[in-house]
């Protein structure tokens, strides 16, 4: 048998295991019936969120044992580390950085002699001088029209944070111009997405660090086949597309005027990239002042997490809940379920953020675990997830811990939909803890015990939307540090990569390829070939 690895060596975590095998079958209703005042005193506040953590499965003993884990663990000195500039990020020499793309102007952090703050606001101000441009019209097409369709060629984090936070804030966006978002390399999402579009009114946003990747700059060649089909004129391409990249040369190539190419740095992760220059359309969006609110939401987080003790700490307290879950109850999978529509790509962001920062089978120094690192990740807006998925959840054998989002205010009121909306929030929060035993038929049955979490914001403004981004990166960042992972890498998605280049020329090849797979892909692609 191999030795324990260092984390499940810690007196603290074998204080845990033998804690879990007293509480693991007490009910959240002997909790709350032992303790009147829980769903006051377990809960915390910050940045604007409210916090009710009371159901889950935990005693003040659990807390107090998971916050000595976090003290064990090094949280406090890695947080320190990334806020300074370190290079925590090992397996890519890399600083960590994303906090540094919401610090207010002024402010100053040094790393490696450069002052990247100071950066960030240059950055910042061409961006919100173009976004001007743009919304008042200045900006014209090749023909002399203004722009009124923004499309962005992106992928991963260049696609995931850009959609989510344009539907999130879609309330907030300028009606007269049209956003459209392409990432996947299936021909289908370029073609529905430009079907109606006219190009002499159309701006692509090309969002690739290094102008390399290949579904963006498919996609982009495709872009600009399509409007060069319609505008003719070369010179057209200079006006109807931008880069987000920082490969000058690449970009000049494509025909973009590198002062429309808004760069961003090697210490900015895709999932963490939405508040840099990659959210250019969220700014063409929302426009340069609620972007702005929106940094200012991320910043308010990044300092309660920094500087608010662990026991009122609302990131570290729900990422040592997700390890208390994933670690010792076996928890798999946990769902996330915005009861807000304006959310509704809010879960599919949290997939890339948790499960490409978390799911790391080695610490940073190489050996591999022997405890589970990130669950799956899944949700869908509430109330469309009770009527399809809840069941599972309510009376099914999986435990399954989930977080319940709602806001105070309803952007679009309407009737008494909010009151209902906000109902069905409390109501399942106190199903999945309190079930009912009592019932005429064992399928009547609830058992409860379900674990959740409340975060409740008053509206969502730009503002609330940063400090919910920052509160989840947080929370992946206080699980990484415990477990000893490099959060901030992510080589699981470059094999994939690396085998389709292989196989690309193969696909297209005149005539007939020797193949040297395995059985299978070699017959997959003989059968694509004949298909085609």
């Amino acid at each position: 048998m191999s030795p324990q690895s260092a984390l499940r060596s810690l007196p603290v975590w074998a204080a845990l295991e033998r804690h879990y095998e007293e509480i693991r079958d007490v009910h959240l209703r002997d909790l709350f019936a032992s303790d009147p005042s829980r769903g006051e005193r377990l809960a915390a506040e910050g940045a604007g969120l409210y916090l009710d953590y009371s159901k889950n499965r935990v005693t003040d003993e659990t807390l107090a044992l998971l916050r000595r884990l976090a003290e064990e663990t090094g949280l406090a000195e890695r947080t320190e580390a990334m806020f300074r500039g370190d290079r925590i990020n090992v397996s890519e020499d890399r600083s960590v950085l994303h906090i540094a793309l919401r610090m207010p102007k002024g402010r100053s952090l040094v790393v490696d002699g450069v002052d990247v703050v100071a950066e960030v606001h240059e950055v910042l101000d061409r961006m919100a001088a173009f976004s001007d441009q743009v919304r008042s019209g200045e900006w014209k097409g090749h023909t002399g029209k203004p722009i009124r369709n923004v499309v962005n060629l992106g992928i991963g984090g260049s696609d995931l944070g850009p959609v989510m936070a344009y539907e999130a804030l879609r309330h907030y966006a300028d009606r007269d111009l049209t956003f459209r978002f392409v990432s996947n390399v299936d021909s289908t999402d370029f073609a529905e997405a430009t079907r109606d579009l006219a190009a002499d009114e159309t701006l692509f946003i090309v969002c690739s660090k290094t102008f390399t990747t290949l579904e963006t700059m498919t996609n982009a060649q495709t872009a600009r086949a399509w409007s060069l089909a319609a505008l003719v004129d070369e010179a057209a391409v200079a006006r109807h597309f931008v880069a987000v990249s920082t490969n000058a040369d690449e970009v000049a190539r494509f025909g973009i005027d590198t002062a429309n190419m808004f760069g961003f740095w090697d210490w900015v992760g895709g999932r963490y990239s939405m508040d840099s220059a990659v959210g250019l359309s969220t700014m063409l969006a929302i426009g340069p002042d609620l972007f702005r609110e929106m940094l200012a939401g991320f910043h308010a987080m990044d300092e309660h997490f920094r500087t608010t003790p662990y026991e009122r700490n609302l990131p570290v307290l729900m990422g040592l809940l997700s390890v208390w879950y994933g670690d010792f109850f076996g928890a798999q999978t946990s769902g996330v379920m915005p009861y807000e529509q304006y959310l509704k790509r809010f879960p599919a962001y949290l997939q890339q953020l948790t499960m490409e920062s978390n799911g790391k089978h080695v610490t940073l120094d190489g050996r591999e675990v022997d405890y589970e690192t990130g669950a799956v990740f899944w949700g869908e807006p509430g109330t469309n997830g009770q009527h399809s998925f809840y069941q599972l959840i309510h009376q099914g054998t999986k435990l399954i811990p989930v977080d319940l989002i709602a806001f105070g205010k309803a952007l679009n009121p309407i009737r008494d939909h909010h009151d209902l909306l906000l109902a069905n929030v409390f109501a399942q929060a106190e199903a999945l803890a309190f079930g009912t035993a009592e019932a005429d038929a064992p399928y009547r049955v609830f058992e409860g015990n379900r674990p959740s979490n409340v975060i409740l914001a008053e509206r969502l403004t730009p503002y609330a939307l940063g400090t919910l981004v920052a509160l989840y990166e947080h929370s992946v960042f206080t699980q990484g540090a415990v477990w000893g992972i490099d959060s901030f890498d992510q080589w699981g998605v470059e094999l994939g990569k690396v085998l389709a280049k292989r196989i690309i020329p193969e696909l297209e090849s005149e005539t007939e390829p020797e193949l040297k797979h395995d059985s299978s892909t070699n017959e997959l692609i003989r059968r694509y070939r004949e298909m085609r």
